[in-house]
């Protein structure tokens, strides 16, 4: 897997051999970029797995980037997948909600958040729900959120702008309610 376009482009992203993570596809990745356009500011890659989408945004002018992931050896392939960049990045190994508890306390504040937790497991809502509360969208910051394509986004905070499905991916980006 590679980092598609941008200043790190063909940079080589490792992945992790583990059946609790499914790294977001090139293909799928691309098309995400491509209905995000243009990222700049402050990147959230919550659930993070290999950095992919967090570094990919970097790659294409965001500012900073911090990544969590509950898992030792996602953090560990972060860290290698991260070495040299020039960007401010900033990898935590927490549980989402605390790390987002953290983040907000720290005043912290996003352009975008990727939001690609484990499918099944109403993680989705609750992190929504949790980013809305916490303050931690910009207000006029944007959401990515992956899930499975049976799966969806129940939030009244955040509105689904673009929704897209490719085989048994569904990504929807979300933006604030009014």
């Amino acid at each position: 897997m590679r980092i598609i376009s941008g200043k790190y482009k063909a940079r080589k992203i490792e992945t992790l051999n583990s059946n609790d993570t499914r790294p977001t596809t090139d293909k799928v990745r691309e098309n995400i970029f491509n209905i995000l356009g243009r990222t700049d500011g402050d990147v959230l890659d919550l659930f993070a797995g290999s950095g992919a989408l967090g570094i990919e945004a970097i790659s294409r002018g965001a500012d900073s980037a911090v990544f969590i992931d509950g898992a030792r050896d996602a953090v560990g392939i972060l860290k290698k997948n991260t070495k040299g960049m020039e960007e401010s990045v900033e990898i935590f190994r927490n549980d989402y909600r605390r790390a987002l508890k953290a983040l907000a306390k720290r005043g912290r504040q996003f352009d975008l958040i990727f939001l690609d937790p484990p499918y099944h497991k109403d993680i989705v809502t609750d992190a929504l729900a949790m980013i809305d509360e916490l303050g931690i969208l910009k207000a006029d910051g944007r959401i990515i959120a992956e899930t499975h394509k049976d799966e969806g986004c129940q939030t009244t905070a955040f509105m689904s702008v673009k929704e897209a499905v490719y085989g048994t991916i569904k990504v929807n980006v979300l933006v604030k309610e009014g």
